[in-house]
């Protein structure tokens, strides 16, 4: 199955499955002799693995990462870095009921008929499991994009019909939504447990700003640097659209109104949100990112089997019933991932 890695310079291979014996990342292309460890790594994880809080999953996973190559006395060598977590409370039995029903909004279908074959524990390659390698990647790109003074920041903007109304990045990390409206997401969670407790799920939006982004990343026909962080992005399982600086909104703006005048400090506005013909212009990098409603939901639901007859399924096992709060990691590992990516495309053209 192709289809695992991710990038060109500096690229990324995940491997593993939800239920399986463990799930993990090769990471190539990295920077020698640059400082990293564990913990690095390790802090990222604990951002985005389940069991946070009472509106994620409560399966319980530790996900400690460990580091089996690439480093060296605390320091990268520049081979590949391979990264493992061994999955310690997969539970497949919880999925032997639905071994041969597609669940609605789920990947079974299509990969059952494009394959065949499917692994219906948890979704195998299809579950948000699998993030948890991106999320190791992104911990070394990030680490790599810290020396160039990039920062990455997501965190959730809407979710369960709820907007944020203020930005403050200091509460992102104070509550179970990762929101950056502490009252919002007050609201937020209120919500997210009622779908909860009615067998239901919720969507939402993630909003990711980036600071620090040298002028010229990005090439400007199939490389634009936008092209490349929607891919990354929208290979996040979950995600279902994505727009930069003003998106959609453009479409009832005027020239005049949507245009960035340019002073010789700098752009006066963003509405391109950092990057003009698929180039960066030096301007903070922001995008919004829709996240469906979880799919798998306790409630009873119409479907068909694997031999195309009628029937209903309810699905056990443990999700999240709102998926934003341990989306925002992933989202930021994607990005740093294509950033540095980028970088070393631009050091490579003028080398």
């Amino acid at each position: 199955m192709p289809g695992s890695s991710f990038g060109n310079l500096f690229r990324i291979t995940t491997f593993g499955e939800s239920h399986g014996g463990a799930v993990g990342v090769v990471v190539d292309g990295v920077t020698p002799d640059v400082e990293l460890c564990e913990a690095d790594v390790q802090t990222q994880l604990d951002r985005r693995k389940p069991g946070q809080s009472s509106v994620t999953t409560p399966r319980s996973e530790p996900d400690t990462v460990q580091v089996r190559s690439g480093l060296f006395e605390g320091k990268t060598t520049g081979t590949p870095i391979l990264m493992i977590l061994f999955n310690k409370d997969a539970d497949p039995s919880q999925y032997e009921n639905i071994k041969n029903v597609f669940r609605p909004g789920h990947a079974d279908y299509t990969y059952h008929k494009k394959y065949g074959i499917r692994d219906y524990r948890g979704s195998g390659r299809a579950s948000g499991r699998e993030t948890a390698g991106r999320v190791a990647a992104g911990a070394v790109a990030r680490k790599l994009l810290a020396r160039r003074g990039v920062d990455i920041v997501a965190y959730t903007w809407r979710a369960a019909g709820i907007q944020c109304k203020t930005v403050d990045v200091d509460e992102i990390e104070r509550n179970p939504m990762r929101a950056c409206d502490p009252l919002a997401a007050a609201e937020m969670v209120k919500v997210v447990e009622a779908a909860r407790d009615r067998g239901d799920s919720v969507g939402g939006i993630i909003e990711c700003r980036i600071t620090g982004v040298p002028i010229g990343l990005g090439e400007p026909v199939f490389d634009k640097l936008d092209a490349d962080l929607a891919k990354g992005v929208l290979s996040i399982g979950a995600t279902k659209g994505i727009e930069f600086g003003t998106g959609f909104a453009a479409a009832d703006m005027t020239g005049s109104q949507h245009n960035d005048p340019i002073t010789p400090d700098g752009f006066a506005t963003n509405h391109a949100g950092g990057i003009l013909g698929g180039i960066s212009t030096g301007a903070d990098i922001v995008f919004r990112v829709v996240v469906k409603p979880t799919s798998s939901i306790s409630s009873k639901q119409h479907t068909i089997d694997a031999s195309g007859r009628e029937t209903t399924i309810q699905i056990k096992g443990r999700h999240d019933p709102c998926i934003c709060p341990r989306i925002v990691p992933v989202i930021e590992a994607m990005a740093a991932i294509v950033l540095e990516d980028h970088c070393k495309r631009q050091a490579a053209l003028h080398a």
